[in-house]
């Protein structure tokens, strides 16, 4: 005969009958629970189209991502590692289910063809083996994980809340119960194969290796025949419930991730956070940002759903390291309990809810549970969404509920002092637009006006760069390294306003686009091209924002433009420093631009030892002035250090280093401050990379800024 086995081995006509009747109800409570998920999603308003190719293009990304796992293994490789397993061996049992099925259910009764025997059952049992031993020691990592290792990503501990003021005790056995169910199917479908081949000598038995030591340990110990088929009985019926069990309760559990986590991955904004929905000229007061959970787009609902509490986002949230009340896992948590209480499978069971009802449909969230504290307290990083493994929004998520608070005035008076100031001003200094250019009267040489005559390049200054006395220096070694090279640059004068980049991201979006619809207009006059800024938020909004507004150009940050100077021979050092320095990659020009290694390429040719801090590049902690942070009033909970702080403390760790350095006005005002306050004042010094290059050329005095001594040397 060939190798094969019954797949009702032992059950009664009665108990068939009775499993197939719990398979529909385990299907159909499923099915409930995955249209009301749909239900949930639709409620959100429509957010951007997707077309049919662009989804293709998107499902094709997303099967990579989700298939290799280089999201997940991102910063933890342990429970990389622990996924993976439980991932593919999970999927293979899943399909051996479905193989099993297909000729149980379709092949045999309607083709009269059985073909799980012979080679390819045989093939079948020994992959399913090793599949479950794969599952196993997947879980059995995660569950290291979570009870040895215990990093603190996965303590439900919130920086938003005081202790008693939340409870995370079902999601912590809700974590739990889930690696549970899997292990226990796992471990009971090994003890099944187990007491099948101990109440019966099969010739094949080897071909499930772990089934086949089960036997021999149960044939040890006396367990054979009609106990052993009793056993196999029993074990088969628990198994089966649990499994039942399990696949009904996939929408109303942690395991709903199976389902939107690749689904989101797949419906996500590529460019999240970078390029921020626009806000429709005619939207009434109560259509501006997000207020009510109907309010979020069905993207951002299906993402909520996707979360899967792993705490990465927490961990990289500058906000929450500094002791700010924000954690970016804990407010998509509270915005999935309230869709789900209010458009979910819990509204539709009747479950109450002290949640204020929206005038449009929906309930309110943002006051309660979504403080405005959290939202004010984000510097759009963008850290966390870099950083989620199943591509969640955040950063596009609480920029909506700021330009509703925004529309209802309720933010920070320093905050919004500057939105009027620039306002009025167009820059955030409040200084008149005919000092936007003072700096240059220092470099002892005219700089072009770009709108007076054609310019090869057109420098947008930005605010800090214009009108801060410490980064006007930085840019006056920009315009003194451009002269003495030959470039042919040019500035706005006085027709340059604020970019806009940290006013949009602080939620005034109209004042943003008519920021927007002056530069556009101002830049758009002029004859040049490309464009340079030394500020990498004037820079993003330039080249990724501005776009929408009609400006479409050729932009270049400085590191990127001294960089092609460089290596062009054009700029040629004419001594290497040897300074022992580390570098400081801006929020801005690193997440949200990827420009990593034009900074470190330029300080390589400068002839500089760079250490690199432990959090780099895309793990670049942030100096704490983004998302218009730079204007509120800093409130910390007593001895917590300011993130520019925490950042000098590491840099200072690395050794005896001569110079922080930094590529962004922001930057050097914040870590010039951070240097002082963090006690490191005579240690370290802050210098921007543009003043390295600059004392590399060896200019003299009247043409270059004189070379200060390093702090450690």
């Amino acid at each position: 005969m060939a190798e094969t086995r019954t797949v009702f081995d032992g059950l009664s006509r009665a108990e068939v009958v009775l499993w197939y009747g719990l398979i529909v109800i385990s299907t159909s409570v499923f099915v409930w629970g995955v249209v009301r998920l749909l239900a949930k999603y639709r409620s959100g308003r429509l957010g951007e189209a997707i077309s049919a190719r662009e989804l293709s293009s998107r499902l094709a990304t997303m099967a990579g991502i989700v298939f290799s796992h280089r999201w997940i293994r991102r910063r933890d490789r342990l429970a990389g590692l622990g996924h993976i397993m439980i991932f593919y061996g999970f999927m293979t049992l899943f399909a051996g289910t479905t193989i099993l099925g297909i000729d149980t259910d379709l092949t045999r009764p309607l083709f009269h063809w059985d073909f799980w025997q012979g080679g390819f059952y045989l093939a079948y049992k020994l992959a399913l083996d090793l599949a479950g031993v794969l599952l196993l020691c997947g879980l059995g990592l995660m569950a290291v994980n979570r009870a040895v290792r215990r990093p603190a990503r996965l303590d439900y501990t919130r920086p938003d809340r005081e202790a008693g003021e939340y409870d995370r005790r079902l999601y912590r056995a809700g974590d739990w119960v889930f690696l549970g169910t899997l292990g226990f199917l796992a471990l009971t479908g090994f003890l099944l194969e187990g007491f099948w081949l101990a109440q019966s000598n099969q010739h094949f038995a080897d071909w499930s290796p772990v089934g086949w030591l089960l036997m021999k340990w149960f044939r040890a110990m006396g367990l054979r025949g009609s106990a052993a088929e009793l056993a196999h009985h029993i074990t088969w019926w628990f198994h089966g419930l649990v499994a039942l069990s399990f696949v009904a309760s996939i929408p109303f559990t942690k395991a709903v991730h199976m389902l939107a986590s690749p689904a989101n991955v797949a419906v996500r904004d590529p460019s999240a956070g970078k390029r921020l929905l626009e806000l429709p000229a005619d939207a009434a007061p109560e259509e501006v940002g997000y207020a009510a959970v109907t309010d979020l787009s069905w993207q951002h609902l299906v993402s909520l759903d996707a979360c899967t509490k792993c705490g990465k986002c927490t961990a990289a949230c500058p906000a929450a390291a500094a002791g700010h009340p924000l954690s970016p896992r804990d407010l998509v948590l509270d915005l999935r309990e309230a869709a789900e209480v209010s458009l979910g499978a819990h509204a539709a069971l009747g479950a109450a809810t002290a949640l204020r009802p929206a005038p449009g449909g929906g309930r309110i969230v943002l006051g309660d549970p979504i403080r405005p504290a959290s939202i004010w307290a984000c510097t759009q990083c963008m850290a966390c969404v870099e950083i989620c493994p199943v591509g969640i929004e955040h950063v596009p998520i609480i920029n909506q509920f700021r330009r509703q608070l925004v529309e209802q005035g309720e933010m920070d008076p320093l905050l919004q002092t500057t939105f009027e100031t620039v306002h009025k001003a167009g820059n955030s200094f409040g200084e008149p637009k005919r000092k936007r250019a003072k700096w240059t009267d220092a470099l002892g040489f005219e700089v072009k006006d770009a709108r007076k005559e054609a310019t090869e390049l057109l420098w947008f200054v930005g605010d800090y760069a214009s009108f801060d006395p410490r980064s006007q220096t930085v840019s006056r070694a920009l315009a003194r390294i451009l002269r003495h090279v030959g470039v042919d640059f040019g500035l706005l004068y006085d027709a340059e306003r604020t970019a806009g980049c940290d006013v949009r991201r602080a939620g005034e979006e109209g004042l943003y686009a008519t920021l927007a619809e002056q530069n556009v207009a101002a830049i758009s006059a002029c004859e040049f091209e490309r464009i340079v800024s030394s500020d990498p938020h004037s820079y993003h909004t330039l080249k990724n924002e501005y776009p929408a507004f009609g400006g479409s150009w050729s932009v270049l940050h400085h590191t990127e433009l001294l960089l092609e100077l460089i290596e062009s021979g054009r700029l040629v050092p004419a001594r290497r420093l040897g300074y022992r320095i580390t570098y400081h990659d801006p929020c801005m020009l690193g997440r949200y631009n990827g420009v990593y290694d034009a900074p470190r390429r330029i300080l390589e040719a400068l002839g500089t030892e760079l250490l690199e801090m432990p959090r780099n590049r895309d793990n670049s902690l942030c100096c704490g002035a983004g998302g218009g942070r730079i204007w509120m009033k800093e409130v910390r909970p007593e001895g917590s250090r300011r993130t520019s702080e925490q950042r000098i403390d590491e840099a200072t760790a690395l050794g005896q280093l001569d110079y922080f350095v930094v590529a962004c006005p922001k930057d050097v005002t914040m870590y010039s401050d951070a240097i002082k306050t963090s006690g490191h004042e005579g240690e370290i010094e802050l210098r921007e990379i543009t003043e390295l290059v600059l004392e590399s050329l060896a200019l003299d005095e009247a043409a270059g800024t004189g070379t200060p001594q390093p702090a450690g040397r």
